[in-house]
Order: structure tokens, then sequence, then C-alpha cells
């Protein structure tokens, strides 16, 4: 059993709270990846995970073995870091053999599992190399060669892909996953990456200021964020975001932002009843605003007249900012679009995937 529990959890550094009394569970060879800004507290966690930061307050339970006491050594895990820590006088087989070395191992069980490592993550060839001899991806690699052979209960990598170029955290993201699946074990992985987290997960842990925001599979978070922090971390280019007025005309509801106006569809109408003629936030993603011209209207289409300001074209599709009397947005549109710098444009918004967030609190307004 492999599951890891943390119950109240507490950390401050100067009376202030990094990590603010957080219950969370990582199941039985789940891969749960904790995302948030720098400084919400997600690699302090993993460190008291892992007994390198000691816990002001809470209780860490690996399997069903209180923690608290237990030294970094002793508590079954392996941890992988960003900076990658391997010995650069040591070839990449005695670097991933050192640490078995103090665990009364024979030799030959001690070859066993460094080869079989080294099959697991392609590098066989790699053994008896330098680590000034490898390329990034390959440093990584061993690096958590070294893990593995140490057959732990838990992994913890902490943005273990943050110095790697772009191309390459592609291609290790697909071995982050495929390495789950071959061993079989429980991963709680850090990272400030959304795309990162959302490839990777079986559930994302979106943290802020010390505090859970949300925990939820990749989908759930992304379609249905709780509150405005979540939906403006998760997405990329992230949610877009509109003050406006909840209003009623001739039995329908309108999302009322001055310049425009865009009806509520009927499906929804239930949800938002109880909200008439106050501010709320408008959330619409990028991904759900497109060029009309490419676009079959349906229930719950809306038009919108708008200004061109920024034309990325990405390719498979083209990022357009726009800008809507005083408001400013993004929308993903087809890469055949005839958007022009400057010039009007008719945006067609999915209103069937609006948001609405209370002005004040930032939560999600969900069915009353």
């Amino acid at each position: 059993m492999a599951e890891v529990r943390l119950s109240n959890l507490s950390k401050c550094f100067d009376n202030k709270p990094v990590v603010d009394r957080i219950n969370l569970t990582a199941k039985d060879r789940e891969f749960l990846v904790l995302v948030g800004p720098s400084g919400c507290g997600k690699t302090t966690t993993l460190r008291m995970v892992a007994g390198l930061e000691d816990m002001d307050e809470g209780d860490i339970y690996i399997g069903d073995v209180l923690v608290n006491e237990v030294a970094p050594k002793d508590r079954d895990i392996a941890m992988v870091f960003q900076n990658y820590a391997l010995y650069p006088h040591m070839n990449v087989y005695k670097n991933m053999a050192f640490g078995l070395k103090f665990r009364n191992l024979s030799k030959a069980e001690i070859d066993n599992r460094v080869r079989r490592a080294g099959e697991i993550l392609g590098i066989e060839d790699l053994l008896l190399k330098k680590p000034r001899q490898l390329s990034g991806g390959q440093r990584q690699r061993v690096a958590m060669g070294r893990a593995i052979v140490r057959q732990p209960k838990v992994f913890l990598f902490d943005e273990p892909l943050s110095n790697l170029d772009a191309k390459l955290r592609v291609q290790m993201r697909s071995e982050l996953s495929k390495l789950h699946g071959k061993l079989e074990t429980t991963i709680i992985y850090v990272t400030h990456d959304q795309i990162e987290a959302m490839t990777l997960a079986d559930r994302i842990v979106v943290m802020n200021a010390g505090h859970i925001m949300q925990i939820g599979n990749p989908l759930e978070v992304y379609e249905n964020p709780t509150n405005i922090f979540v939906a403006g971390f998760i997405g990329s280019p992230p949610m877009n975001f509109i003050d406006a007025t909840l209003v009623e005309a001739n039995g329908h509801l309108y999302v009322d932002a001055g310049i425009f106006k865009l009806a509520v569809p009927q499906a929804l109408d239930g949800r938002f009843k109880a909200r008439i003629n106050q501010l709320v936030v408008f959330g619409i993603r990028p991904d759900h605003i497109n060029d009309l011209a490419f676009v079959i209207p349906d229930q719950g289409f809306e038009e919108l007249d708008a200004l061109v300001e920024v034309i990325e074209p990405l390719g498979s599709e083209v990022i357009l900012i726009v800008t809507a009397g005083r408001h400013q947005f993004a929308a993903k549109v087809h890469p055949q679009t005839k958007a022009r710098l400057n010039q009007s444009i008719k945006l067609s918004i999915d209103m069937n995937k609006m948001h609405l967030f209370d002005k004040e609190t930032g939560q999600k307004i969900d069915a009353q």
C-alpha cells in the first residue's frame, strides 16, 4: 500500500503561512500533480512529505505509517530534483548504484537493479559515461534511474523538466507517462506548468497561497473550475473574464457587459435565476470563441463584433486578441481566418460553455 495522506499540514516561514492546514490524499499507484504559481506552497509540501522540511502542524502518513518523526532515508520514498544532482566524478552506473551500497544489497542485486532501470529508461548504452558527456534529457533519465533502483513506495518529482528545452520537455512528458505505467507506483509530481499537469496527472491539485483551490481529474478541472483563480490558471491561453451584470428581459437571461449583451442558453437559465441584477464575472475560454465565418450556428451561439488588435498564427489555429468596447479578450479561431489587424471581425461565442463567478468571492456560481 503506497497511499500518501496529509492531514492539516502547515508550514510557516517568518511567521507567514506557506502551507496552511491542507488535507490531501495521493491514492495507491496514482499520478498526482501539484500545480500552481511560484510561492504557492507546492514544493514545500513535497519536501515535507520527503522529510527534507520540518512541518509546523499536521500529520503525514505513507501507507498506514505515521512518518512525522521518521528520517527521510527511512520513509521509503525517492525524490527527483530539477537540477539532477548527479555526482560529476562518477559514471552513470556508479551514480545509480551509489545509494544502494548502504542498504546491504549484494553486488549481483545492485547490478540487476541498475541494468533493469537502464533498460526501462533506455540508457543501457550510457552506463559508463560521466554526467558531463550527457545531454540534459539523458541526465534527467539518470536522475530518474537513481530513484527507480531504490524501488520505493512513492516517487516525488520536483519540477524535473524545468531545465529542458521545449521539444525535450514534450518528449520527457511522454516518457514519464510510460514510466508510471511500467512501475505502477505512487507518484507525486510538482510543477508550475499547467500543460505538464494536464497531460501527466490522474488528478490535479491546484494550489495558491498555501491553500488547495481544487482537486480533480484534468478534464474536470478544465471544464468545471471552482473559482476564478483555477479558471485563469488552467488553460492556455487562460479563460477570458469580463465584468458584467446578469439581467432579465422578456423572460430570458442575458449577460450584460455594457457594450454588448449575450443571451444565456435556456438550458442554463435555472442556474442563475437568483443572481438577476447582480454584478458577476462572465468567463469564457478562448477555445469557445471562433470566427463566425467558420461556425455552423447552433443553439446557444451568440454573435459579437470586435476589433482585432493582435494576430498570433500557430499553424493549426490562430490566437486573436480583440476588443469590444472597453473589454479585451482572446479567441482561438480557424487557421484560415481572414482576420486583419485593426479591422472588425464577427465572432461566434458558444454560450453553452459559459461560466459565471461571484464578483466578490471569485467562486463559481453553480445551480441554485
